[in-house]
């Protein structure tokens, strides 16, 4: 029930002129503001994810020490059920709660009445006043945010009762365990005993509290009013950051799509640094469910787990205490390529994904098309790239708003060439973590030299599913390679590359290709045989795992067939090796990484690059 609008002050007084002239200073208007839910109250406000179903408020002018009419309204909450502890400090039932307003209503109707008091006061900007942080940050701000509801400007900064107190009393307890009556109780106020009506006691206990305070040296009373930051800022972080552990915890059971975004609207209400959401990854470099969040204090992050089990959708998510190492090793690089990127700001990054491995720049922008434009063009982009500069086909892109963003959204499972394209919300933490995980992966495994060979993993057989470029620039890269290969290097096996260096550890124009089956080597063959690759044609035949392997040990491959490996050639006194005599070809010999051949041995001059397609 609405209480009907305040009275105007007696006839003969103007309370904007006597405000003005007033010479006590003091902060603008102020509105007490107390609320409740369905479920848990006191310090557990809001724990529960429970509606709110009561505002109560009155509004105090600080300079003329006058008060406005109080106003209490009920508020329709979709689960109606009222928890024990509610039904009995509040009196309420919930078929009263089902004639309420809803949220939305109950907001209207608070503007327009507090508008219409602060005028009949003498005017002026006004600030909420809550005892603690629970009603805006825990209850009224998520539940916004779940109805889909926009809360005025008014609701995006407040003084708190406590803090205010404790400024004045640094005596007293911390401001945390103060509350209405302890605060009451301190300064000796006598309050109304008598008063049963649930919320009204609290405001008007607050509002005297408020006035006491004001009649004391109130220099540094309410000046620095609490914030509630309306969007989440990116930003990258550093390697070298240091964070405290007291303000980061982990959030465990996201749905694998949810972005930075959706990470940072379940904590709505509290303030998490800037780019402070990183979102962590499985070795396959893809979202595992969780992520670690940085809060601007520790009081945030006290809060942050107070929403432990509740709901993000369908799903419920657990909330843990984390370390500021934990979340340095997650978000942190050292790359500057990466820093530049990452440094401008207010800007939204997708993931591309499935990239074809000959795509540039000029490609992705022609994929994403002029109705979603990337930040800078050609710069708004990051290629994610092997340690050797081979691509891995994923990509980071800018965009300058939120809608821009969406559009580009719409080009998921596009296809480019002849390659569907992934595309995702990204952060600037997983920026980090994926350029990080690609910088840290060695080509090869680093292993210590074996005291007898390890057999290579090359499988023996007669088909001819590998290929031999030969002809190649000697400045040719692994990239190139691809690039030159084309839609074909999607059917290149896992550490399928191999180039051959000479005796003197350089390019010899060789390589050899492991590809998926026979068909698909014979395809690459036909394809790109005597293709140019920088104004050389470079020659493409199928040839067999046997034949490869035959090459990499120093052996050669001519039409008259193959010849051994120097150091294997058979010396008079030993019986022929029985590659050379049984009726099938096999594998001539163990070909070992280089890393894992004694430097002594004379086929380690012939050293082969291996590397792992992703």
């Amino acid at each position: 029930m609405t209480p009907p609008p305040p009275q105007p002050p007696p006839s003969g007084t103007n309370p904007a002129a006597d405000s003005a002239a007033d010479p006590r200073p003091g902060p603008g208007p102020l509105v007490v503001l107390f609320g409740a839910t369905a479920g848990a109250l006191g310090p557990d406000l809001g724990s529960d994810e429970t509606d709110l179903i009561l505002l109560v408020w009155q509004v105090v002018e600080p300079r003329s020490r006058q008060v406005g009419t109080l106003h209490k309204s009920l508020v329709r909450a979709e689960a109606a059920a009222l928890s024990p502890q509610c039904r009995e400090a509040s009196g309420l039932s919930a078929d009263s709660l089902a004639r309420a307003e809803p949220l939305d209503k109950v907001l209207q109707q608070f503007s327009q009445l507090v508008s219409g008091d602060v005028a009949l006061l003498g005017g002026g900007p006004y600030m909420l006043c809550t005892d603690g942080q629970q009603l805006l940050r825990q209850v009224l701000h998520p539940e916004a945010s779940r109805k889909n509801l926009v809360l005025p400007d008014t609701f995006f900064s407040f003084y708190d009762l406590r803090r205010e107190f404790h400024v004045q009393h640094p005596s007293s307890r911390p401001a945390r365990d103060l509350t209405v009556a302890t605060m009451a109780q301190d300064l000796g106020l006598e309050t109304d005993a008598t008063e049963d009506d649930f919320g009204v006691w609290e405001v008007k206990t607050m509002v005297a509290v408020i006035l006491h305070l004001l009649d004391g040296p109130s220099g540094q009373l309410f000046s620095k009013p609490e914030v509630v930051k309306q969007k989440y800022e990116t930003g990258p972080c550093s390697k070298a950051d240091v964070v405290d552990s007291e303000t980061v915890v982990r959030a465990r059971g996201l749905p694998w799509q949810s972005s930075d975004q959706d990470v940072a609207r379940f904590f709505k209400g509290l303030n998490i640094a800037r780019g402070g959401v990183a979102l962590c990854l499985n070795a396959q470099g893809r979202r595992n469910g969780e992520a670690l969040i940085r809060f601007v204090d520790s009081e945030q992050r006290d809060l942050a787990l107070q929403r432990h089990k509740h709901h993000m959708g369908v799903r419920y998510i657990e909330v843990y205490k984390a370390t500021g190492e934990e979340f340095v090793k997650i978000a942190g690089g050292t790359s500057l390529e990466v820093a530049r990127f990452l440094s401008r700001e207010d800007q939204v990054i997708l993931r591309l994904r499935g990239l074809p491995f000959s795509a540039g720049p000029a490609d992705v922008l022609g994929f994403l098309g002029p109705e979603c434009p990337v930040t800078g063009g050609a710069e708004g982009l990051l290629f994610v790239r092997h340690p050797d500069g081979r691509p891995t086909g994923d990509a980071f892109a800018l965009f300058a708003c939120e809608e821009l963003a969406q559009a580009a959204l719409r080009r998921h499972k596009g296809t480019l060439g002849k390659r569907y394209i992934e595309l995702f919300r990204s952060t600037a933490a997983e920026v980090q973590q994926v350029l990080n995980r690609y910088a840290s992966s060695p080509l090869l495994p680093t292993l210590t030299a074996p005291l007898l060979p390890i057999p290579f993993p090359l499988a023996a057989g007669t088909g001819r599913d590998c290929v031999r470029l030969r002809g190649l620039p000697y400045t040719a890269t692994i990239e190139d390679i691809l690039s030159f290969l084309g839609e074909a290097a999607a059917d290149i096996r896992p550490h399928g590359v191999h180039m051959v260096l000479n005796q003197q550890g350089r390019p010899s124009g060789d390589a050899f290709i492991q590809m998926t089956s026979a068909e698909r080597a014979l395809a690459a063959a036909q394809r790109c045989h005597k293709k140019a690759m920088k104004e050389r044609y470079v020659e493409v035949v199928p040839c067999s795992t046997e034949e490869m392997s035959h090459v990499l040990m120093g052996g050669t491959l001519g039409r008259s067939g193959m010849s051994p490996p120097p150091c294997k050639l058979p010396s008079p006194q030993s019986p022929p090796p029985l590659w050379a005599t049984s009726p099938r070809p096999l594998l001539p010999w163990p070909l070992l990484p280089p890393q894992c051949c004694p430097s002594q041995e004379p086929w380690s001059v012939c050293r082969v690059s291996h590397t792992q397609l992703v």
